[in-house]
């Protein structure tokens, strides 16, 4: 009994190195260590070699007078701006062909993503051919194919295609008609922010009220007469406050109006076709996904296949369509930047290129380019992260 009852001795604690979890912190603490050490060293380095060279350090430069102009703008800019302007233009510029090429790549891609599955033979097979045209050539290709190869064969401006005596199309762009904002044209904007906030909530309601009653209001229609209707009435209120800048053909070039230059054209058109391609994909990919039962359960409620489709199978697609579409957002957007390859005046062409050969300032310029793409696509991959995670299925 005695011997029973002795206590068993307590296994004896390891040494401290022997411990997983303590060798686990040293070696992340190394590793740190050894990361921050080598960029330190290599911040040192550049500095000692520009301080060689004579050449300063500092975002200064960005308030010298930049003394070179930009073939398109979108806020005021001459030669007597500021480098730090040029920054700006760039950044703006960057900013519209990702939007724009993220919207229409979308488009793109969602339509031929569906007729890719149609049983349409002819159908399927044109949206088979245009995925894998288009998704094998590189995509520099394609913006030199549409910019040397479709844009600049077009006629001079004298010779410009006229189409109702308001667009003119030549190899120096597409001038169309410009609008003139007068006094009163406030309350248009006014109305028609205050429609789209009108209808977010009419859908909400609608939403509700059809989860609680089953009872589907058409939340479309009140929405279209919404965003329409209440901007027009308030338009003819205040007495049409709005004129038109027509182009008007001058010695050797358009005058007036506004223009959306071949350089725009050309990368809008590739990125927006090359990337819809893969979104094409990703969204056959995502239908797919969807159990047939889902189909066959909605046929048997004697919906349509258009309502089935919009209301029961994209919905469901979407959590597979997501993730891939937010790596096709964030490729279209760093493609971008090979608009210096034909010359539009993009982040990488204006102040990446122009201003960093002119003030030499290699190390800011590149960092503050850097930082612009990275900024972007962390802003998209945050947003698109939040729509996932909206649209996933809640356990109960």
């Amino acid at each position: 009994m005695a011997d029973e009852q002795r206590r068993v001795p307590e296994p004896a604690k390891p040494a401290l190195w022997r411990r997983p979890a303590v060798r686990s912190l040293v070696f992340q603490i190394l590793l740190v260590a050894g990361i921050g050490f080598f960029g330190y060293t290599i911040f040192q380095n550049t500095l000692h070699n520009m301080e060689q060279r004579g050449i300063s350090t500092g975002f200064g430069f960005l308030e010298n007078e930049a003394g070179f102009g930009i073939l398109m703008t979108l806020i005021p800019f001459d030669e007597t701006y500021t480098y730090g302007r040029t920054f700006l233009v760039g950044l703006l510029n960057t900013l519209l062909v990702a939007s724009l090429g993220i919207f229409f790549a979308t488009i793109i891609g969602f339509i031929m993503g569906v007729a890719r599955l149609s049983r349409n033979w002819i159908i399927s097979r044109m949206a088979t051919i245009y995925i894998e045209v288009f998704r094998n050539i590189p995509l520099l290709l394609q913006i030199m194919f549409w910019y040397f190869a479709v844009l600049r064969p077009l006629p001079g401006p004298r010779q410009s295609l006229i189409f109702n005596d308001t667009l003119f199309l030549s190899n120096r762009g597409l001038y169309m008609p410009s609008p003139v904002y007068e006094q009163g044209f406030w309350l248009v904007v006014v109305a028609l922010a205050v429609a789209i906030v009108a209808s977010i909530m009419i859908i909400r309601w609608a939403h509700k009220r059809q989860e609680a009653t089953g009872e589907q209001f058409h939340s479309v229609y009140a929405s279209i007469g919404l965003i329409v209707g209440l901007p027009l009435l308030a338009f003819f209120m205040m007495g049409m406050p709005l004129s038109w800048d027509f182009p008007v053909l001058q010695r050797f070039n358009m005058a007036g109006g506004m223009v959306v230059i071949p350089e725009l054209a050309a990368l809008l058109v590739a990125l927006s076709i090359y990337t819809g391609a893969f979104i094409a994909e990703a969204v056959r990919s995502g239908i797919l996904a969807v159990s047939h039962g889902q189909t066959e359960a909605a046929r048997a409620l004697g919906l349509r296949p258009g309502p089935t489709l919009r209301l029961v199978i994209i919905p469901q697609a979407l959590r597979v369509i997501i993730p891939q579409l937010t790596s096709q957002y964030l490729n279209l957007t760093k493609n971008s930047s090979l608009a210096t390859a034909i010359g539009y005046p993009d982040l990488v062409a204006v102040f990446a290129g122009t201003t960093l050969n002119q003030t030499g300032q290699a190390v800011e310029v590149i960092a503050m380019t850097m930082a612009v793409y990275l900024a972007i696509s962390l802003t998209i991959s945050l947003f698109m992260n939040w729509y996932n995670k909206r649209i996933q299925l809640v356990e109960r």
